[in-house]
Order: structure tokens, then sequence, then C-alpha cells
């Protein structure tokens, strides 16, 4: 384990973070939610917000899933995602929706915006982002796929985002 050069929670804590913060709005599955965590532990996300239904790090299969990510990454709770993005653009956040529509952004063509920070949202597994909820955001962030299936499992598609995000 030396060998990989991990951080330590307090190491963690204390380092410089993206910023990015990532909305999970109404996602069923507590495992899903324990995935994003481990990526968001990986990308140095600066904080999760647990949205709507979503079940909360202290759910007992978020945890076993996260495999510690819920110790070093940041995270808030809100009733509905509606309060929570008028908080993220009272503190200047961009927010992007990360679904399928039109006039969206493809993943392969989006730039982040020079010093801007940014919230993306991940909606539920099967509906996806709620469409009043895309109306609060700046704009929508698309995956190009080109399968038979057009459908992404959440915790993968936080994955690949996040990767694009960091990694330009």
């Amino acid at each position: 384990m030396d060998e990989l050069n991990r951080k330590t929670v307090e190491e963690f804590k204390q380092a410089e973070k993206n910023k990015i913060i990532v909305l999970l709005d109404n996602i069923r599955s507590a495992y899903n939610v324990g995935s994003i965590f481990r990526t968001a532990d990986a990308f140095l996300v600066e904080c999760i917000f647990i949205c709507g239904y979503t079940p909360p790090p202290t759910h007992r299969s978020v945890h076993k899933t996260a495999l510690g990510a819920i110790e070093t990454v940041d995270w808030m709770q809100f009733e509905n995602i509606e309060e929570a993005i008028t908080q993220l653009k009272q503190n200047n956040y961009a927010v992007y929706a990360i679904e399928q529509a039109e006039q969206s952004i493809s993943l392969e063509k989006f730039t982040l915006p020079s010093n801007k920070k940014i919230a993306v949202v991940f909606g539920n597994e099967v509906t996806g982002v709620q469409e009043t909820v895309m109306q609060q955001c700046d704009s929508c962030i698309e995956i190009p796929q080109h399968g038979m299936k057009h459908s992404l499992n959440v915790s993968v598609a936080a994955g690949i985002v996040l990767w694009k995000l960091i990694n330009g």
C-alpha cells in the first residue's frame, strides 16, 4: 500500500480539491451512491450534495460500497435539489445536468469555463434529471454513446464525467 502513495484521511482533508461539486438527486441505489463516493475521492472532488431520497453515507450499503471514501469526501444533505442549486448559484457555481437532452453539449466538446467553479447533477437511474431541475441548470452535458442502449449506470456516468472534467 505504501508504494501506491495513498493519502491518509488527514492528508486528503487538507489537499487542494478540484472545484467540482457532485449533486445526486433521487438516486435509489445505495451501491451507486457508495461507488460515486469512491470516484469523488479518486478525483479530489470538493463535495457531494445528497438530494431527495438519495441514501446518505450513513446508510449501511453506501458505507460498505464506498470503502472508506465517506471519511474523506465532504458531503451535505438537502431535502430537495432546488435548494442545493440555489445555494450553488449564490456561490457562483455553474450548474450542469448530466443528461441526454436537446441542445446538450457533448462531453467530448465540453470545456470548463475558466476560473469557474462547477457542479454536475446526476439524476435517478430510471427517470434521469427532473425537467424542473434541468430548467435551473446553466446547461446540459451528454456522454456520447454509440450502442443500442444509449444508457449508462449512474455511477459509471459519474466516473466518465469526472475523469473528463479533471483531465480536460
